[in-house]
């Protein structure tokens, strides 16, 4: 099975070795995605799959079973620029290994099993993320069809490229009762799991942001002759949020039973010239618990500190929410099902929160559905040393199995 691991993640990768010093590039509805996935087709096809395409770019790898009720398994083969092979990557390349060891030991399926392989899960290049599964269970805002790449291309234009039709993508979308339970596997993308000396994590809940978007306004002026008593600089202004920030969601969260981050993540200077006092900030802040009750709070705390750094350096601040998601919870049932598949094979579980959003959220929106980390060397991810070994890789594997053998019956 590692051999055939090795190879394959090679194969989906489209390369021969897996060190690849600028990453890799395959963005959403990209010709580069569409040719990754053109060899998720050739190699589910080898194991006996039927592949079709959906109006929204998904491929879908079927096993037939004697019910037409649908276990399904998946994740994506998108990545960021210059990103790493085995975010998304990792899941779609153990739910075929998964597939290929319950056929090499002669398991017969009751429910059919799918293997998923989404459209454009990253955000990379829209901003937009996980627009195949948003499709797949109905909860896709066509509203975003205007969006654009950093080239002008917009997210209708990108779709049709790939010849389907933007028009139709809502067809995409499966019944209710067409599928019994979806299950994700992902690289973790952190160190909690080999942290606490585990080998799988398994999460509980997905924790989707606040984002808001603070704008300050002060006033420009010449760096070399106006006194420093009679200026209104809109950075210094902004400098004291980032570290409080910081600060005080390490406090919050210490002081929660779930963890919260947050992230002053972006900042644009106006006029951004060398000789000008800069007159204009905007900077944007990433809020994420699995706890809302907590991520309002921080929000709340932020917009507070932001009114006193207004009286304080006589500057004007305007605050915007950009999105305000409340967080995704995962079927406890399957998830406590998943854990003991795992257990019951000798690995050691963790059990934890998902700072980082996936296809999997939008599927528990509609089905029973759950997520299994496995480890990323050193947690580096969304870049060119991204790693999991083959041994994590084939303990995925084995899970995987386990878990579509208890769900799909015989």
């Amino acid at each position: 099975m590692k051999e055939w691991l090795d190879t394959t993640l090679k194969a989906l990768n489209l390369v021969e070795t897996m060190e690849q010093p600028n990453g890799f590039t395959r963005l959403g509805y990209s010709e580069e995605e569409l040719v990754s996935m053109n060899e998720f087709r050739n190699v589910a096809e080898g194991l006996g799959l039927s592949v079709r395409r959906d109006q929204a770019g998904n491929l879908f790898a079927r096993w037939e079973g004697e019910s037409d009720q649908v276990v399904m398994t998946g994740s994506h083969l998108d990545t960021v620029e210059n990103g790493g092979g085995y975010d998304g990557a990792a899941g779609v390349l153990c739910s075929l290994g998964a597939v290929k060891a319950l056929k090499d030991r002669g398991f017969k399926p009751h429910h059919s099993i799918e293997v998923v392989c989404f459209a454009s899960e990253e955000s990379a290049r829209f901003g937009v993320s996980t627009i195949g599964s948003k499709s797949v269970a109905g909860i896709l805002d066509k509203s975003v069809e205007h969006v654009k790449d950093r080239h002008g291309v917009s997210i209708k234009e990108a779709v049709e490229s790939t010849e389907l039709d933007w028009g139709s993508i809502e067809r995409a979308e499966r019944p209710l009762n067409e599928i019994l339970s979806f299950i994700e596997l992902h690289i973790e993308q952190g160190t909690q799991v080999e942290d606490h000396g585990s080998q799988f994590g398994i999460v509980r809940g997905v924790a989707c942001p606040i984002r808001l978007k603070v704008k300050v306004e002060g006033m420009a002026g010449h760096t070399g002759t106006t006194p420093m008593g009679k200026r209104t600089d809109a950075l210094v202004a902004l400098a004291p949020l980032i570290t409080f920030v910081s600060t005080e969601a390490e406090k919050l969260s210490n002081q929660s039973l779930k963890p919260l981050v947050a992230t002053v993540s972006t900042m644009e200077v106006k006029p951004n010239v060398m000789n000008v006092i800069p007159g204009y900030v905007e900077a944007g802040i990433d809020i994420r618990s699995v706890d809302d009750a907590l991520k309002r709070s921080m929000a709340d705390k932020i917009i507070d500190r932001c009114r006193s750094l207004e009286d304080e350096f006589n500057v004007t601040i305007k605050l915007e929410t950009l999105v305000d998601n409340p967080s995704i919870l995962l079927d406890e049932e399957l998830t406590a099902r998943v854990k003991r598949a795992g257990e019951d094979l000798g690995f050691k579980t963790f059990e934890m929160d998902s700072g980082a959003g996936h296809d999997v959220m939008n599927m528990a929106a509609k089905w029973p559905s759950a997520l299994v980390f496995i480890p990323c060397d050193k947690g580096i991810s969304h870049h060119p040393l991204e790693h999991s070994s083959l041994d994590d890789l084939n303990a995925g594997v084995e899970i995987l199995a386990e878990v579509l053998r208890q769900e799909a019956g015989e």
